[in-house]
């Protein structure tokens, strides 16, 4: 801590470090207590981005938990289940999954078989970056160790899910996406053709998504487990594929990540900058859509454009070699009525005008942290302190009203979903450690 923080500010420091302290199961981090007992995936990217700031050492460690789930072929799965907990702790469990019948998942833990946002390499270089003078040996051994690691899933990503060798990955579930119920996948899900029986539990505790949604989710996890997780099944049979640009952007952002962490521990960048270009095209030739002004999804399946604009498609501000003129396009759509304009406390997941929008709909309207922090981020990127300082601030108020919450209404800022939320708290971290460090 330094004098630079304000009193107000030290007192959500210490609330912050509070949560992630509480959350804390001595090998990593639980999104919240209660609902989500696990470890997921890019939770612990965002936990890892704050923990820097707070706790290095445990952010070391929640990192190589998560990657103690990887798969031979590179995939890290998006949940990694703690074996201590019974087995109905949560669904869909690891019953659901059966790692533990694949070749190719590891034999000590049992995991999931979908990823989701490879935002990884970029927390290790962010945890690099954070370090002290005097951590910096400890800090290039901890980039050196978890480097072949990372290059694997960069390896999975581009060799299984590259459908089209475009330079873009697809998802095979709304799931991977980390937006679970968006509305953009309202299109896909609804051309899925169910069997008749049920795949899911009747019960399925609010707000996460219930009923005939959560039906196509788990049938959509068994026909991918049945088909052994294959890329081949991917490809060629499953329903549900898509090239997103929120995984994408963040994609883009690791690769570039990459490429500095090779160079920091001497290894060749040059394979790494030649992808990161290769994203880059593909992002702007694939997904961008000057007509809204926005990136967009793309459906494989039927080669279009899905119809939703939503916050995911801001994402690509975390490409540092955007042009200016689609970075300007999509500010004007960020500060317009239809999403920041409109809201008291922005920014919204879903177009305000969109007749899917639910303000208090999971992923369907409400304003998360997480992709505030990722706005945040792409925002100073381009330059553009104006709209960071506005997202800063906007995200500090949220938390400050309504405490660490899983989301947030976007008009009255009133906190929805799980308390305790392990990401609101760690990027409330980062968020006031940059403004100290300025």
């Amino acid at each position: 801590m330094t004098a630079r923080l304000t009193g107000d500010e030290t007192a959500l420091w210490n609330a912050a470090a509070g949560v992630l302290d509480a959350n804390w199961t001595g090998s990593a981090t639980i999104p919240s207590p209660g609902l989500y007992p696990h470890q997921w995936s890019w939770d612990s990217v965002f936990v890892g981005m704050g923990l820097a700031r707070h706790r290095r050492d445990r952010a070391e460690r929640e990192l190589l938990s998560l990657f103690r789930g990887q798969w031979a072929d590179g995939l890290v799965p998006h949940i990694v289940f703690n074996g201590t907990l019974p087995r109905h702790a949560y669904f869909p469990g690891p019953d659901l999954w059966r790692s533990d019948k694949q070749p190719g998942a590891p034999h000590d833990v049992r995991t999931s078989g979908l990823t989701q946002p490879p935002l990884h390499a970029l927390a290790a270089l962010h945890l690099h970056e954070c370090a002290t003078p005097a951590e910096a040996e400890r800090s290039r051994d901890f980039l050196a160790r978890l480097y072949p690691a990372l290059v694997e899933q960069h390896r999975y990503l581009a060799r299984c899910r590259d459908m089209e060798d475009g330079g873009l990955v697809a998802i095979c579930h709304p799931w991977e996406s980390g937006m679970d119920n968006s509305p953009c996948w309202d299109r896909p899900l609804g051309a899925l053709q169910l069997p008749p029986a049920l795949y899911a539990p009747q019960r399925i505790p609010q707000p996460l998504p219930t009923g005939e949604d959560y039906d196509r989710y788990v049938w959509l996890v068994t026909l991918l487990r049945e088909a052994g997780y294959q890329p081949g099944y991917m490809r060629d049979a499953h329903p549900f594929l898509i090239e997103d640009p929120l995984v994408n952007a963040a994609y883009l952002a690791s690769t570039h990540a990459l490429a500095e962490i090779a160079e920091i521990i001497g290894r060749d960048p040059v394979p790494h900058r030649e992808r990161a270009g290769h994203v880059h095209r593909a992002l702007l030739d694939r997904l961008w859509d000057a007509g809204t002004g926005c990136f967009r999804a793309r459906d494989l399946r039927d080669g279009r454009l899905l119809p939703f604009v939503g916050v995911a498609g801001f994402v690509p501000l975390l490409d540092p070699e955007l042009p200016g003129t689609v970075v300007r396009d999509l500010i004007d759509l960020l500060l317009s009525s239809r999403f920041a304009g409109a809201a008291g406390y922005p920014v919204p997941t879903c177009d305000i005008q969109d007749p899917a929008f639910e303000r208090g709909g999971y992923w369907r309207g409400p304003t998360w942290i997480n992709t505030n922090w990722l706005l945040w981020r792409g925002a100073l990127g381009h330059g553009l302190p104006v709209i960071a300082d506005l997202l800063r601030g906007s995200t500090l108020r949220l938390v400050r009203q309504s405490g660490f919450r899983e989301y947030f209404d976007p008009f009255d800022g009133t906190g929805r979903g799980s308390h305790d939320y392990s990401w609101s708290a760690a990027l409330v971290l980062d968020l006031l450690a940059a403004r100290r460090a300025t």
